[in-house]
């Protein structure tokens, strides 16, 4: 089974692919889709929507997951932050695939423990469980986390 995780931002997106065989996980890619900070709202939702398209027509995930927005102390900050994760759902959805949603804290859990690990914790253990993984960014780690999760969220069967 192939399992994409998404961390949404407008500004930057990132993506995790793993692929789950049993209890084993695999790292596939992982990336991230920045959008022009000078095009309108309209455009930038535009070019996050083509570019995800490409990564999930070229990698054939099985399943998706997406981290929950969280709030930010400004409220533009979180509404865009919710256009992207739309669009973000819209991709995976248009593509069949079902979509899983976690809360920043459960990621967290999942990976590393406990619900308020550091960003440097959640990558390091990410280079643990993907031995060699090479991390495109901060968001594309999110984004792997995320994968995971839902991996260790639907058992082993398949």
């Amino acid at each position: 089974m192939i399992i994409i995780g998404l961390d949404p931002g407008l500004t930057c997106t990132g993506w995790g692919i793993v692929a789950k065989s049993g209890s084993r996980l695999s790292h596939v890619a992982n990336g991230q889709i920045r959008t022009d900070a000078k095009a309108s709202m309209a455009e930038r939702l535009v070019e996050l929507d083509a570019a995800l398209t490409d990564v999930i027509l070229h990698h054939r995930p099985d399943a998706g997951a997406v981290e929950e927005v969280f709030m930010n102390k400004n409220p533009q900050s979180t509404l865009k932050l919710g256009q992207a994760r739309g669009v973000a759902m819209l991709a995976l959805a248009r593509a069949g695939l079902p979509v899983a949603e976690y809360p920043t804290k459960v990621v967290k859990k999942a990976l590393v423990g406990t619900g308020g690990a550091e960003k440097a914790q959640v990558q390091a253990m990410l280079k643990v469980l993907l031995p060699g993984v090479g991390l495109a960014g901060e968001d594309a780690s999110d984004a792997l986390a995320v994968a995971i999760t839902h991996a260790n969220m639907l058992g082993s069967h398949r």
